[in-house]
């Protein structure tokens, strides 16, 4: 295998390679530690496919990486016969830099294999590609995105027949192809009859689709024209199918107009994650303006759904994930039984990552929960699972990182414009029923007691950085603990294997896929889990702390805090 050196010598001395990038590597002749982290290594293609910094070399997304990947795609679609070829894949892309020219690259290559490609025509956001892979009884879709991540990333993710990201074992085989391809120019692309255009009747399937998830018809007629709802797109494909869905159930919705451009260097926030109350920061500054109910923020692909409320005092406080997920369960839960359409056997199901309080709640309205990895992905194998056995009803799935999904009638991927309405008509409700959603969250907390759910991401650097966090990981899972300050461990989940280990040593298996990540279960359900994210380089740590109040659950969860930080130096 060459070293670096050489195959960055052999990318600039390429007749193929594109002005742009001729320009681009030239410019980094000098930076052997640049040149190292380009060339170093070939951008990974796991489970939620590849995501990377914009830029040429074989560590980066550019349309030599995008090409390599889709020819790999489509040696496997190949390998299912000239069916699969005639049923071809959809592509869809959000607003960041270069999304319309990776998609239309990715096209290209599957039609020079002979493989149809349906091509979105404008920006279109996960959930409606996830939808539309249904819809047009696709094999696959594309989707090119980043999702949340800074402005110099973009991304690139498969979604298998049913609308889900594309399984583990259909990935191994698809890596299997792209590892094969060793000149990552040889790999062209023709503008030929096998790609077509996504037909209108899809986007008016989805919204006619999703609008029968709606709950509670009769107050968003009552309220909903007098609801003052502010929503930001965050420069992000979230702004036509938001807006649409609620202007069809005629609620009333004002966005920032400063946020409403495709912009790819998202100039108005430092990240365009919804997850952060800074990325609302515009949309609450308006919302106080017109004094309104609720501020909505979705990412550039519109899957996490960011929201703002009014608390007791009047002042907006940006609700976590978590919170969001407990407020939208028991929302579905209380309106299905209030309508007498809760399934005997419904099922929510939850990353193990999400909040303790999933649980109580469940139980509450006899209901299973059922844990799953960190990705969306196995929320859709479930739902998969369920229809083909009968076994569940799907009712929810949601993930802290701001993913909800509602049934199965769109996407089977999260869902920012189904979760959009569900929390704009639960506001109604409430309004409705003259109670706030504030006041119903201090509500679930006082029936089912606090919980205090906190993540913290510690980024790592360098060519290494995956390679890093995995292996501090992996020392985890022999490195004995009891207890963190003042919570004993009662046992600890070694997802890798996957086993549940007792303070006594024995051990339980877990039917759960596997994972590299390490749970550590305390002794009054609160919980602190570590693992790598698979998107980015940084180590996620999870804390969930049960609490009398809040007062007492901030005060436990800095002890355990400064504990956990103790133990993994």
């Amino acid at each position: 295998m060459m070293d670096y050196q050489s195959i960055y010598k052999a990318w600039c001395e390429s007749p193929a390679l594109n002005e742009e990038g001729r320009a681009e590597l030239a410019a980094i002749a000098a930076d052997q530690k640049a040149i190292e982290y380009r060339f170093g290594a070939e951008l990974e293609f796991g489970t939620a496919g590849m995501r990377g910094i914009i830029g040429y070399g074989t560590n980066m997304m550019n349309v030599y990486t995008v090409r390599r990947a889709t020819q790999g795609l489509a040696e496997y679609i190949k390998s299912l016969g000239e069916e699969a070829m005639r049923r071809g894949v959809v592509i869809s892309y959000d607003t960041r830099r270069k999304s319309d020219e990776f998609a239309r690259a990715a096209a290209e290559v599957l039609a020079a294999n002979g493989i149809v490609a349906y091509l979105f025509d404008d920006v279109h956001p996960v959930p409606m590609l996830s939808y539309s892979v249904r819809k047009l009884e696709t094999v696959a879709g594309i989707m090119i995105t980043a999702s949340h991540n800074p402005k110099e990333y973009n991304g690139y993710k498969v979604y298998g027949e049913d609308g889900a990201q594309m399984s583990p074992e259909a990935t191994a085989i698809v890596v299997g192809y792209i590892e094969k391809i060793a000149d990552y120019f040889a790999v062209k692309g023709e503008s030929n009859g096998y790609i077509k255009p996504v037909p209108d009747s899809v986007d008016k399937s989805y919204y006619k689709k999703i609008s029968k998830l709606t709950l509670s018809p009769k107050a968003v007629k009552a309220v909903g024209k007098d609801l003052k709802l502010v929503y930001t797109p965050v420069h992000g494909s979230g702004y036509i199918p938001v807006t649409t869905i609620l202007k069809k159930l005629k609620i009333n919705v004002t966005v920032v107009p400063e946020q409403v451009k495709k912009d790819a260097e998202f100039s108005t926030v430092e990240v365009p994650n919804p997850e952060f109350k800074e990325t609302l920061s515009m949309g609450i500054a308006l919302a106080q303006k017109i004094d309104a109910d609720v501020v909505f923020g979705t990412d550039p692909d519109s899957d996490r759904l960011g929201v703002a409320i009014k608390d007791s005092k009047g002042e907006f406080v940006a609700l976590s994930g978590n919170q969001v997920g407990i407020l939208l369960l028991d929302y579905i839960l209380t309106r299905l039984r209030e309508e007498h359409q809760l399934p005997a056997n419904g099922v929510v199901v939850k990353s193990f990552v999400t909040t303790g309080m999933a649980r109580p709640i469940c139980e509450d309205f006899g209901v299973q929960l059922v844990d799953v990895p960190v990705g969306f992905k196995f929320i859709g194998e479930k739902i998969k699972e369920y229809e083909a056995s009968g076994e569940h009803t799907f009712i929810f799935g949601f993930e802290e990182s701001c993913g909800y999904l509602r049934g199965t009638e769109g996407s089977r991927d999260k869902d920012a414009v189904v979760a959009s309405m569900l929390c704009a008509e639960m506001v109604c409700y409430y309004t409705y029923k003259k109670q706030s959603v504030y006041g119903r969250l201090m509500e679930i907390y006082a029936k089912y007691g606090y919980v205090l759910d906190k993540n913290v991401s510690i980024k790592f650097d360098g060519l290494n950085a995956m390679k890093e966090m995995n292996a501090l990981v992996d020392s985890l899972k022999v490195k004995p603990v009891e207890k963190f300050d003042i919570y004993n461990v009662v046992a600890v989940r070694d997802y890798s294997k996957p086993v549940r280990r007792l303070a006594d040593g024995s051990e339980q298996p877990i039917d759960i896929p596997t994972t590299n990540a390490v749970y550590y279960e305390l002794e009054n359900g609160s919980f602190i889990c570590v693992r790598p994210s698979g998107t980015e380089p940084k180590l996620k740590i999870y804390y969930s702390v049960r609490a009398k109040d809040e007062e007492a659950a901030a005060k436990a969860y800095e002890k355990m805090k400064s504990a956990f930080e103790a133990f993994l130096k």
